[in-house]
């Protein structure tokens, strides 16, 4: 989980790469990554629920 000080939770591209990487690696080690929120101005989107992890 993490903030966009911007106000806009919309993720980025740096974020999605950002996301499948830290899966895979948390595959490497037994370990589910379950989403990766992102929050902004009383706003959240979930990458799990937006189809992107």
């Amino acid at each position: 989980m993490h903030n966009h000080p911007s106000g806009d939770p919309t993720p980025s591209n740096d974020d999605i790469d950002m996301t499948q990487e830290v899966k895979i690696a948390a595959q490497a080690l037994s370990i589910v990554l379950h989403d990766h929120l992102i929050v902004g101005n009383g706003r959240w989107v979930s990458l799990r629920q937006e189809g992107l992890l």
